[in-house]
């Protein structure tokens, strides 16, 4: 072999360095090229691992290839180079000047990397560079169609190459072959060429037991998600839902507790959610929401991973996420802007009953939810955030669900909320964080009130196993610390203070499936020391494809 390429270089180095490098033409059947002289071969853009393919390796080159292909970035791609001075790290008095200027000049094929370097020192594998001649034997035959002359030496040298990587190069026809059998399948076979199908389903089994009262319930939760892209940066998405598990509320006649994937009624399946996401730029992103929309479609929650939607992490609405974010929800739009790499801002207004025309409700008559929130992350490990939301309902509405005062009192109500939230991963398996809220309510016709609300989290991700995750949360859901006598005359009135404790361990079953057993005490529950202490269990198991 030393021979070959000791005969090569005196043959001519300018063909020597072209079969090196000829893994940067254009793919016609592996899209190979090649990223330094004695260097490597990049399949799809991606670096293969300088190592000899041995026995112990998959036997399945093609589920490789496949592999390479979803790892493919367009920010990975190298540049073509028009001339050999783009190449910061090759000089003019290199060994290798001569022969890089000339395959500029003869074949336009030499690439370098996206910052202008050639990096030329690395080795390469037999099969790195069959896979070059490969290209560089399709490429000679594209000049020769084209009516170009080649040098009779350059035919006899790939000739002989080709004699000596006969083996390499049937190897790599067959992974070929395999790959676009494979690939017309996938054509044949998938859903859509625009929309991606997925599925969730929750199975959830929860029981509530005080001094006197003890119930077991069992439901679900389940949704059919289509993500649908246009122009492969947004992204249009229809949720199907249908659900089987009532809310606690009926049953502890108080909202602290309820689990986050519990539902207001029982439902056929029907459209949850309506909303299509689409960048201005590269620093913004507007959500246009027709229905259901969520304060979390455009801004960050500060609550990674308790944050689930129900699905997973935490298994209370309250820990899921704080009170406030629960005040916007339904039609309308939501903005969400890079101010800078450590700032951003989003701004946000859905209207609860945005499709009836009938008085009292629609976009601008009816109950709305306004966000502006300002988050700050000083590093790739914390995040705070600031959040005032102005909101109207036609009922009491604080926090995740409809308080007593809503029932006793179906009167409207405007509030004011403010907010503060951060997160903090001391290392990658402790996470810290927490939040508080005052909201300022107005009934109208009536008086006024306030709330206070606040939580601590901890999170323990990969606890036991990759993909688990633990939870633990102490806090106070919105309370009535203030009221004017004539809401006090009502019955508006919260005279002690009930905690929220909540522990939940979630365990990766499957990289599909996970459960997760949650307990919730309940201390004075509706923050009434009258009322017995709850306690909630739930095992949930959730479902995705």
């Amino acid at each position: 072999m030393y021979q070959l390429w000791q005969k090569l270089l005196r043959i001519s180095p300018a063909i020597a360095f072209w079969l090196f490098l000829a893994g940067a033409l254009t793919a016609q059947e592996v899209e190979v090229q090649w990223c330094g002289s004695v260097g490597e071969f990049c399949f799809f853009g991606e670096t293969l691992e300088r190592k000899e393919i041995s026995e112990n390796e998959s036997s399945d080159p093609t589920e490789k290839r496949l592999e390479q292909i979803n790892q493919y970035s367009d920010n990975n791609s190298l540049g073509q180079v028009t001339n050999v001075s783009q190449l910061r790290d090759v000089q003019p008095s290199d060994w290798a000047y001569t022969a890089l200027r000339s395959l500029i000049e003869r074949y336009g094929i030499l690439t370098g990397y996206p910052d202008r370097t050639f990096r030329g020192n690395q080795a390469m594998t037999r099969h790195e560079f069959a896979a070059g001649l490969r290209q560089a034997l399709d490429q000679i035959q594209l000049l020769i169609a084209r009516g170009r002359d080649v040098p009779p030496t350059d035919l006899a040298t790939l000739e002989q190459l080709t004699n000596e990587f006969v083996l390499e190069l049937s190897l790599l026809r067959a992974d070929v072959d395999a790959l676009t059998a494979r690939t017309r399948e996938l054509e044949l076979t998938q859903f859509s060429t625009t929309t991606q199908l997925e599925g969730e389903v929750i199975i959830g089994a929860a029981g509530i037991v005080s001094e006197d009262d003890h119930v077991t319930t069992l439901g679900h939760r389940t949704r059919l998600n289509l993500e649908t892209s246009f122009t492969g940066q947004d992204v249009l998405i229809t949720r199907l839902q249908a659900e089987g598990l009532r809310r606690l509320e009926r049953r502890t006649g108080t909202p602290e507790g309820e689990l986050a994937f519990t539902g207001a009624r029982d439902s056929d399946l029907e459209i949850d959610a309506l909303l299509y996401r689409f960048p201005i730029g590269n620093q913004t992103q507007v959500v246009i929401a027709a229905n259901a929309g969520d304060a979390d479609d455009f801004t960050d929650t500060i609550n990674p991973y308790l944050d689930g939607d129900g699905a997973s992490g935490a298994v209370s609405r309250f820990a899921t996420r704080a009170p406030i974010y629960y005040l916007v929800r339904g039609a309308g739009l939501g903005v969400r802007h890079a101010v800078s790499d450590t700032l951003e801002v989003s701004l946000g207004y859905l209207a609860g009953n945005g499709g009836n025309p009938q008085p009292g409700n629609g976009l601008f008559d009816g109950a709305y939810g306004a966000l502006a929130q300002v988050t700050y992350k000083p590093s790739d490990r914390a995040t705070i955030g600031l959040t005032y939301v102005n909101a109207y309902n036609q009922d009491w509405q604080v926090g995740s669900q409809d308080t007593n005062l809503v029932n006793q009192l179906d009167l409207p109500v405007v509030t004011n909320s403010f907010g503060i939230a951060a997160s903090v991963q001391i290392n990658p398996r402790f996470v810290v964080g927490g939040w508080a809220g005052y909201t300022t309510a107005q009934v109208i016709d009536e008086g006024d009130a306030n709330l206070w609300y606040w939580a601590v989290t901890l999170a323990l991700p990969d606890l036991g196993k990759t993909g688990n995750l633990a939870g633990f949360i102490v806090g106070m859901e919105p309370k009535v610390t203030n009221r004017s006598d004539s809401l006090k005359n009502l019955g508006i009135d919260d005279p002690s203070t009930s905690l929220h404790l909540e522990a939940f361990y979630q365990y990766q079953l499957t990289d599909n499936i996970t459960i997760t057993p949650g307990i919730i005490w309940l201390t004075a529950p509706d923050h009434n020391s009258d009322n017995d202490d709850t306690f909630i269990g739930t095992i949930r198991t959730t479902l995705r494809f």
